[in-house]
């Protein structure tokens, strides 16, 4: 009977040692997970605050370029200005196809590691 108990035991211990394996192997994915994310969007701000700094540049330098060919400094603010008005109304009429499912399936693509 004794000998029973202690296979019992053995079992009973190596059940919760495989428990707390599943555990740790689960944190352990989580924290892969997320610092692959976080890393991933830490580049991304990083590449995007450069682009946003080179078309400010640019968009500075083509204003002042169409002004001086249209005569006046501040109509190739107005024309550049107005291109900007004319993008945000297209952006806004397909923000769904154009930003909003492409970033959600992204986000999905990454957090499920489905490369």
């Amino acid at each position: 009977m004794e000998e029973e108990k202690s296979h019992v035991e053995v079992l009973l211990e190596t059940g919760s040692d495989y428990a707390r394996k599943k555990i740790e192997l689960y944190k352990l994915k989580a924290i892969d997970k997320s610092a692959d994310i976080v890393s991933t969007i830490a580049a991304d701000i990083t590449i995007v605050s450069i682009l946003i700094l080179f078309v400010l540049v640019i968009n500075i330098g083509l204003a002042l370029w169409l002004g001086e060919l249209l005569g006046r400094t501040y109509y190739g603010f107005f024309v550049v200005a107005g291109f900007y008005l004319l993008s945000g109304i297209i952006f806004y009429t397909f923000r769904d196809k154009l930003i909003k499912y492409p970033v959600r399936n992204s986000i999905i693509k990454h957090a499920l590691k489905l490369d």
